[in-house]
């Protein structure tokens, strides 16, 4: 691990550490346990395969809001304030899992239970919009540029190793009882709040706030066309954010099938389902810190198709079990040889992914303009959920696991040449400006 000692940090600085871990550790615990989610809700809750699709997309579509938020979020008079409302709004509600039934009978078919998970997690998610771009503007604000990305890959590297652990306790919970979820999503709902309340106290940097003079619809304009003039002036912005656009597809093709598959073709318990999940976090662990520090060296783009190329590797091993089908069983894991590769590239493809996803966007604009950068991010992952999701169910029930694995490659593949071709463009540019500015050449 990076020893602190050697960054030099500012008061400042190591208090948003502080803070900003705090709130990483109890993010883990929950995100320990929402990594099973769409899994309990396959096994547990008996939901369908398009249902199932929709579960995975609410997590990535409700950042469609941004178009509506990010200017009520830039003109905020009190975002510290915004922030806890909004984490007692969209936390809490988890506390009504704790009335439904704990009987398969009562959860088979189209019950309406299905429906209020889908609906209680919709408000758990329609929080992110808000809290993400936030995180962003208040780390940028007080991190400096050459210790941020390395500050944010411990903390993250902390989040997952509580997130390695609870989902290991969480999965061999399910096993003995399957209902467990119904008791633990109560205690996610409050410390969910709490994690909240942590971020908040991290310092919110003075600023000029501006008043709402105009209509939700004359924002909501305004803040489209403020998008779109930075991915029509800020070429390698638009470049990075192309690329994601294939990856993200790929990425949300691939998902929701994922749990099918370990569900259907591999007929795994909840405990395999728990390593497979988050085996690859230890070797994300490591390679955090090592990426952290890479990613403050190197442009985002060359970082994007180290990022991509992992993931294509483990798709393709993800894949390669339907037809290399050997295994062998030890603690209760049904461990796949193929699979094994694909822990070992999830792994590299998890620590490169959260600093490109989370943080990627800040290292295009100036540090005020961070949240603005992030909400056009998530506001563009929001637009490909609405299609991804659900089109990679459709296209499984169509042509099987094989060609839906398959066609997400092909989307990663075209990812990762669009970074290259951008990066290379922009390279030879500069060189040739630089050549022809020489009075000596």
């Amino acid at each position: 691990m990076l020893k602190l000692r050697s960054l030099n940090l500012n008061p400042l600085e190591k208090r948003t550490f502080r803070l900003f871990t705090a709130y990483s550790l109890i993010e883990g615990v929950i995100l320990g346990v929402l990594a099973l989610n769409e899994f309990v809700f396959l096994k547990s809750l008996h939901g369908s395969s398009y249902q199932l699709g929709v579960l995975f997309q609410l997590s990535a579509v409700v950042f469609v809001f941004l178009l509506f938020l990010n200017e009520f979020i830039r003109r905020a008079k009190n975002r510290r304030l915004l922030l806890r409302v909004t984490g007692l709004f969209t936390r809490l509600p988890l506390l009504f899992l704790i009335f439904f039934p704990r009987n398969s009978e009562a959860l088979q078919g189209d019950t309406i239970y299905h429906y209020i998970f889908l609906f209680i997690f919709l408000i758990y998610f329609l929080g992110n919009p808000i809290i993400y771009p936030s995180i962003n503007y208040l780390l940028k604000s007080n991190y400096s540029h050459q210790n941020f990305s390395r500050l944010y890959s411990i903390s993250t590297s902390l989040n997952k190793i509580v997130m390695f652990v609870i989902t290991f306790v969480y999965g061999l919970w399910l096993d003995t009882d399957p209902y467990i979820f119904i008791y633990i999503f109560p205690v996610i709902a409050i410390l969910g709040v709490i994690s909240i309340f942590l971020l908040t106290r991290i310092h919110f940097p003075a600023e000029k706030t501006e008043e709402l003079r105009f209509g939700i619809y004359q924002s909501v304009l305004q803040s489209s066309k403020n998008m779109y003039q930075i991915l029509k002036k800020n070429i390698p912005y638009r470049h990075f954010e192309a690329g994601f656009m294939l990856y993200g597809f790929a990425f949300m093709f691939t998902t929701p099938i994922l749990y099918i598959y370990f569900y259907e073709e591999l007929n795994l318990n909840y405990f395999s389902v728990a390593f497979y999940r988050n085996g690859y976090n230890p070797i994300a662990i490591i390679l955090l810190p090592i990426l952290g520090k890479l990613m403050s060296r190197i442009d985002p783009r060359k970082f994007g198709i180290i990022t991509y190329s992992s993931l294509a590797f483990y798709i393709f091993f993800l894949a390669l079990t339907s037809f290399v089908p050997y295994y062998f069983d030890f603690l209760g894991i049904r461990f796949y040889y193929s699979l094994i590769a694909y822990v070992v590239f999830h792994g590299v493809f998890a620590a490169a992914m959260v600093l490109l996803w989370n943080i990627g966007s800040s290292y295009f604009c100036n540090p005020e303009e961070a949240g603005t950068y992030q909400s056009l991010h998530l506001s563009l992952v929001g637009s490909r959920a609405l299609i991804g999701p659900l089109f990679g169910v459709f296209f499984y029930e169509l042509f099987g696991f094989t060609a839906t694995f398959g066609l997400s490659i092909f989307f990663v593949l075209m990812s990762i040449y669009i970074m290259y071709w951008s990066y290379r463009r922009e390279s030879l540019s500069t060189s040739k400006t630089m050549k022809n500015n020489n009075p000596n050449r």
